[in-house]
């Protein structure tokens, strides 16, 4: 099965930690393709969206256009079981309550790697794979 994951996050740098985790984490062994999209920003996010080749989504709080909440507030509207997380350093109590409120995710960064291991198993489960 493939699945496409969107990182929507205004570091390049973050974007480019989040590809090369995921592909380590299931480049071995797993019968799932992972197709990976890069957005900085919400407009680009929701774009990609909208052409239907998003089945997964990680959202950085701060982003260009609006906040992480917003997007993922407008993506869980269009995809309501569109596996979302919220994977920022953003740990105030009304951005967790937020994440709470939408049913995504929160993983917490800088130490992501096994809130986004642990979400992506998750996620396929939820998506039937």
């Amino acid at each position: 099965m493939d699945y496409w994951v969107m990182i929507v996050d205004d570091g390049a740098v973050v974007r480019m930690a989040a590809v090369y985790a995921i592909s380590r984490l299931y480049s071995a062994g797993q019968h799932s393709t992972w197709r990976l999209v890069e957005a900085r920003g919400a407009d680009t996010a929701m774009s990609l969206a909208l052409d239907g080749r998003v089945d997964i989504t990680l959202i950085d709080h701060n982003t260009p256009g609006r906040d992480g909440l917003s997007l993922a507030a407008n993506l869980r509207h269009l995809y309501p079981a569109m596996p979302i997380a919220l994977m920022t350093a953003n740990s105030h109590p009304e951005t967790i309550a937020g994440a709470k409120e939408l049913d995504l995710t929160f993983i917490p960064k800088p130490r992501w790697k096994d809130g986004l291991a642990a979400f992506l198993s998750a996620a396929m489960r939820r998506l039937g794979g």
